[in-house]
């Protein structure tokens, strides 16, 4: 299943905000042998937002949305992924009960008597106005909710103290199916006096010869520990991982470049 993940938020492109989802999100699917293939920035921008919405959805590939599910004007991801899907909105009531006891748990805490029709009650209601169809996926930190529709396509919101454990419960919980045993993911060499362009014949042989498995070339010319190098690699299907570096580890000896260090993750 192919992963991706959009983060939102005129904030985050602006420099207001540093972003801190991209790096907890690949994070989160190593830990259960998964990996992100794709991931946005987007702004606070309805129409964009349901262009990119409605092509993930067509696409087929699962993914997650941090940011733009609250209930102020510059908030438009409820909105957009509902156009997207051409589905009207409408309040969850699993949602609508869960913001009502979270506004009763704040009552209390300012010893103030909760009234569910009073204006602030309603505008925090729309924060549980979600797609049609679509099912809640808890907020451990304060009960507001996020949501998921057609199974693969899950929005939390912008905080990473919220979205992160609702991303992981997402996982565990309605995608257990997609793990995978966590072993060694890409092995790699760091190779001193090569140029790329010379080791490009030896990378698409290792491609063909081995399905599944991609050879990475980085290169790097003020790296703090190796210098000028390139980080040539793997990485891929575990099971062929081993063959393929053999075969790679072979290739740069027989080219003779020198090898400084060799690296597995």
């Amino acid at each position: 299943m192919t992963i991706g993940l959009f983060i939102i938020g005129d904030e985050i492109l602006s420099g207001k905000r540093q972003d801190k989802h991209l790096a907890k999100v690949i994070e989160l699917l190593g830990a259960r042998g998964l990996q992100l293939a794709w991931a946005k920035y987007l702004g606070d921008d309805r129409e964009h937002l349901v262009r990119e919405f409605k092509a993930a959805f067509d696409s087929g590939d699962l993914f997650f949305s941090c940011g733009g599910i609250g209930a102020t004007p510059d908030d438009h991801t409820r909105q957009a992924a509902a156009a997207a899907l051409g589905r009207p909105l409408e309040l969850h009531p699993q949602a609508a009960e869960l913001i009502w006891q979270r506004v009763q748990q704040m009552a209390a805490e300012q010893g103030t008597t909760p009234e569910r029709d009073h204006p602030d009650t309603l505008r925090r209601l729309e924060m549980g106005v979600f797609p049609q169809g679509a099912a809640i996926i808890p907020n451990p930190y304060n009960k507001i909710p996020g949501f998921s529709i057609e199974g693969r396509a899950h929005f939390v919101p912008g905080f990473p103290v919220m979205a992160h454990p609702m991303i992981e419960w997402v996982l565990d919980h309605l995608h257990a199916d997609l793990h995978q045993a966590v072993g060694t993911r890409e092995r790699s060499l760091i190779l001193q006096g090569a140029m790329e362009a010379s080791l490009t014949p030896l990378m698409e042989r290792i491609e063909a010869d081995f399905p599944g498995i991609k050879v990475f070339s980085l290169p790097s010319v003020d790296h703090p520990q190796y210098g000028r190098h390139i980080e040539l690699g793997v990485k891929g299907d575990a099971r062929a991982m081993e063959a393929a570096y053999a075969a790679l580890r072979a290739g740069v000896v027989q080219f003779g470049a020198a090898i400084s260090t060799e690296l597995v993750r």
